[in-house]
């Protein structure tokens, strides 16, 4: 732990600057709707140059209210520029709450000193604004921080070593573990590693550099995801690399010094800084945030979650209006002392299917695990098989790899689809219960134990729960995906983890499993020869047979 210094300046008058925020802040903020009346006329202090940790001067606005008093801060640190939407979305509308907000740009981004390091320079950098803080006559020494994605692993980046003044915390879909991000079950995120690689390379540039970009990695994201070797094949497309894209791709392995000290999970497991927490059922980072909701649980932090039918995106876009409420009550309970608009229960989920908002004491809710195992005949039973043996067989071809559908990504095509398209190849296999006689409420984690064999040993495994409808549509919950190694034709037993959900399955609707070989370009193919996906220059294609013994476990509740 690091000693921290209590260089707070006294207190003096503090003359406001004159200046109104940005135009086109006060723009988008004129079109939103369902938000609170604001309280504060908002000034603008733009351009302030802060100290790092090495010297670098990191460019940061101040937003403050026109009112005479002393106001909390919130520190919003980001790598993507203090323009739209961070400048509306917190500057004004945080300041017109009554706060003073510090929105930062990270080094070697949008102006600010140094060079970008994703993850290498969060805490010190964090450490220096505080220390800066400080010395401003407008801070009072209340502190707290707000920001989703990487402007929400900043915040646990300072948490590693709370400053005194750090009361509060909003991390709204927010990362701990940059592996995490980029891998899982042993594959690479593909598509989400191209689209942050835009995103931390252009955003910070401006809306017209960032969407420029974007066209380009969509126009060439088949090129791209189907080159031999998969390395350096974004290279023309993204036009500037950042170098730690390479970097990712090299390392898959979570072990590998590459990673040391990229992961900040330590600050959730010992934090006595009430936290509140926001994520989607189809955020790319909704496990990170199950996972930082229970280490802030096993200490006592007081802590609260929000989970909406949102992705990493839709949150702060359809859900902002409950996500903005949840956030300023937070706020304003552990920095103002004004508890009254916190709700009773720690965590509240929407409940799909139901449509409806549930409160509960805490996340997964106790339920009884229920396993649901398919058939010969494609059917999804309570009853296991009575005889042993294979179940279904597949062919996955890496040179036509089964097509992602929905789920938890960073763009458009993200959350729940229609995966009819999807379940009439001949590579995906479905097991479907009968019309369900009542409904049946699925809260939690969600996996597939699966028995498996492969004829050339090397394969993914992608495990989906859909819903079917009365007409036929099946439409994807939740799911993951797990690197598969057997030995010769005997199947081998492997757990697929499928995130979490809250679901209720309407009587009369069907219980789907969905497996397959991959789900590209989400992640990236295997190349089925043992070679890592990043580096193969030869594909072959893979016999999957599935096994009975395999089930799809689900903790299911009371309805």
């Amino acid at each position: 732990m690091t000693p921290h210094t209590h260089d707070v300046v006294p207190r003096s008058n503090w003359a406001a600057p004159s200046g109104k925020p940005p135009l086109p802040s006060r723009m988008m903020r004129a079109t939103w709707r369902g938000l609170p009346a604001k309280k504060h006329e908002v000034g603008w202090e733009p351009g302030l140059e802060v100290p790092g940790a090495d010297g670098s001067l990191l460019r940061t606005d101040h937003y403050f209210p026109r009112t005479e008093g002393d106001f909390p801060t919130l520190l919003v640190r980001s790598p993507y520029g203090r323009g739209l939407p961070w400048s509306p979305l917190f500057g004004v509308l945080f300041a017109e709450q009554g706060f003073h907000v510090v929105l930062q740009s990270c080094r070697g981004t949008a102006g600010s000193g140094g060079r970008f390091d994703l993850w290498r320079n969060e805490a010190a950098d964090g450490q220096a604004t505080v220390s800066w803080l400080r010395r401003q006559p407008w801070f009072t020494g209340i502190l707290g921080s707000i920001g989703p994605s990487y402007l929400g692993y900043v915040q646990w980046a300072l948490a590693l070593d709370p400053p005194p003044e750090l009361k509060a915390m909003v991390v709204q879909v927010g990362l701990h573990d940059p592996h995490a991000l980029f891998y899982e079950g042993g594959a690479l995120r593909l598509e989400t590693a191209l689209a942050v690689g835009v995103g931390m390379t252009y955003q910070h540039q401006g809306l017209m550099p960032l969407m420029r970009a974007t066209l380009r990695l969509q126009r060439g994201l088949r090129k791209i995801t189907t080159a031999r070797p998969l390395r350096g094949a974004h290279v023309p497309a993204l036009g500037e690399v950042p170098p730690w894209l390479d970097g990712v791709m090299a390392h898959p392995d979570a072990d590998d010094p590459h990673w040391n000290g990229a992961s900040v999970a330590e600050a959730a497991e010992r934090s006595a800084v009430p936290t509140a927490l926001v994520t989607g059922w189809h955020d790319a980072l909704a496990d990170q945030t199950f996972e930082q909701f229970a280490r802030l649980r096993r200490p006592g932090c007081a802590s609260s979650l929000l989970v909406g039918p949102w992705t990493h995106t839709s949150a702060l876009q359809q859900g902002w209006p409950e996500v903005f409420a949840e956030s300023l009550a937070w706020l304003r309970a552990h920095l103002c002392g004004d508890p009254s608009g916190l709700r009773p229960t720690p965590v509240r989920v929407h409940v799909g299917g139901e449509n409806a908002w549930r409160d509960l004491d805490d996340w997964p809710p106790a339920a009884t695990t229920a396993d649901w195992f398919p058939a010969a005949n494609g059917a999804l039973d309570r009853q296991a098989p009575v005889e042993s043996g294979p179940l279904a067989s597949f062919r996955y071809d890496p040179d036509d790899p089964t097509p992602s559908v929905g789920g938890p990504l960073l763009s458009r095509r993200a959350g729940a689809q229609d995966n009819g398209t999807l379940e009439a190849r001949d590579d995906v296999l479905t097991f479907t219960s009968a019309p369900l006689t009542e409904p049946v409420d699925v809260l939690g984690p969600v996996s597939a134990r699966l028995r498996i064999a492969t004829d050339t040993g090397h394969a993914d495994v992608f495990a989906r729960l859909c819903e079917v409808d009365a007409h036929g549509r099946s439409t994807n919950i939740c799911d993951g995906l797990v690197r598969l190694r057997t030995t010769g034709q005997t199947p081998a037993e492997v757990t697929v983890p499928m995130s979490s959900t809250a679901h209720r399955f309407a009587a009369g609707h069907r219980i789907r499993l969905q497996v397959s070989g991959g789900a590209h370009p989400r992640y990236a193919r295997s190349p089925g020869t043992g070679e890592t996906p990043v580096e193969a220059t030869r594909l072959l294609p893979v016999h999957l047979t599935l096994h009975t013994g395999s089930a799809l476990r689900l903790p299911q509740g009371t309805p």
